[in-house]
């Protein structure tokens, strides 16, 4: 946007005008010691407590005090059945239908259940290509997934690497490792937000790249789901993983999501892992009955959910479901584009932003450089009243996350920043 205006005048307009600003309310900000709200900014992190999560776990634990057992069939909202209260909402988040979305287990869990499918590797094609800074855990899940089919870890991973002096990823570059050793490469497992970065890559257009090549293509969109426009029925993606702790405010550690493209959802032949809860549900209380998989992501459920946390995920997706990813995701471009407005007057000399400044290659994250400092920096903001992020070597990640932060809370960041900056 143009017309972004400097003075805190113009930040207490823009809250004052936003349709959403009600929604700041129903969460918990975390306090200082002086009892003033934290600046939080690392929702990209861990998501805040909505105010209502407390009365949807004590829903559950009533049902469970008062029902026992029972409490599968009897609760308010049965617990049988309660992974199926999420999935529409979760598939609107995501951009899915609603046969290709399941919650469960947790996220690097999800990545190997996934890996078990869709990376069948041969002789001639066994190797898996990453994002050279792909987020720690996806790197030794598949280095992992490697030394398990008997291949060498370093030999078979092809990271896609940014070019000399440059941060972000070029696809020109994919395709050129694509057209060297695409015939080689069993699978392609890129984060679809890099935690890093902060940039938000075109999903169907890797996936088009790796299935002209014969690979199969996922996507950990731990960093993009409930931030970004995910689309992932349309990316034609085989399969996508993510957490719900970060923009899905699920708490510490919650369950993950899972989508399996639509085109896979009756697939038998499809080598997985399974357990009693991705047998047939109608019949899966017969107990000694032969194993008969459901359709659709639901097949590769394990287990029976659990239900505490999935309720904590429910309180938030009643939330996303009532204000919607377009509303979302269009106060999110405005709130980071007057953020990396506000950063650009301390100068480029002095701060530098890796994350992409193009509105559909980002989300609300923005990954800043600021010249000649260290973790020091970072520290000094915290005393000030900033939670924000450090990640190695240099990088300060700031998301101002739309459900709950302000246009006053970036200007006065952005403040704060600059007085330090100008103290000796």
């Amino acid at each position: 946007m143009s017309d972004y205006k400097l003075g805190l005048e113009y930040a207490l307009l823009q809250d004052k005008n936003d349709e959403l600003k009600t929604y700041r309310n129903q969460f918990h900000i975390p306090k200082n010691k002086q009892g003033s709200d934290w600046i939080y900014m690392t929702g990209n992190s861990l998501g805040l407590q909505p105010k209502e999560t407390k009365s949807y776990v004590n829903q559950e634990l009533e049902d469970w005090k008062n029902l026992g057992v029972e409490g599968h069939f009897e609760a308010k909202n049965p617990w049988l059945r309660y992974h199926e209260f999420l999935t529409e909402s979760m598939a609107k988040v995501v951009g899915a239908k609603p046969i290709e979305v399941i919650v469960m287990n947790t996220l690097t869990a999800n990545l190997h259940f996934m890996m078990v499918s869709f990376y069948k590797p041969t002789k001639t094609r066994y190797k898996i290509l990453i994002e050279s800074d792909a987020f720690p855990s996806d790197k030794y899940a598949v280095e992992s997934q490697l030394r398990h089919h008997g291949y060498d870890d370093k030999d078979g991973l092809i990271l896609w690497k940014p070019r000399k002096g440059e941060e972000l990823l070029n696809y020109e570059d994919l395709e050129t490792i694509l057209e060297e050793q695409g015939d080689e490469i069993a699978l392609i497992m890129i984060g679809g937000v890099n935690y890093y970065t902060g940039q938000f890559f075109d999903l169907k257009r890797i996936t088009n790249l790796g299935h002209k090549h014969g690979c199969n293509v996922g996507f950990d969109c731990a960093h993009g789901a409930g931030n970004v426009p995910l689309n992932l029925h349309d990316s034609g993606a085989d399969f996508a993983v993510w957490c719900t702790y970060k923009y899905l405010n699920s708490g510490p550690g919650s369950l993950g999501g899972c989508f399996v493209h639509e085109r896979h959802a009756n697939r038998k032949d499809l080598n997985r892992f399974t357990g009693w809860w991705s047998h047939n549900k109608q019949t899966r209380f017969k107990m000694r009955d032969e194993f008969d998989q459901m359709p659709g992501a639901e097949g590769w459920q394990l287990s029976n959910p659990p239900i505490l946390s999935m309720a904590a995920i429910k309180a938030s997706l009643d939330m996303f479901h009532e204000v919607g990813m377009e509303k979302l995701i269009a106060k999110s471009r405005k709130l980071t584009g007057y953020f990396e407005f506000l950063l650009k007057q301390l100068g480029e000399d002095t701060i530098k932003i890796i994350t992409p400044s193009n509105l559909k290659e980002r989300g609300c994250q923005l990954s800043i450089q600021v010249k000649n400092a260290d973790k020091a920096l970072h520290n000094k903001l915290t005393e000030a009243g900033i939670i924000s992020d450090w990640r190695e070597p240099d990088v300060i990640r700031c998301a101002p996350v739309p459900l709950y932060n302000s246009f006053e809370e970036v200007f006065r960041l952005v403040e704060k920043l600059k007085k330090i900056l100008a103290s000796p």
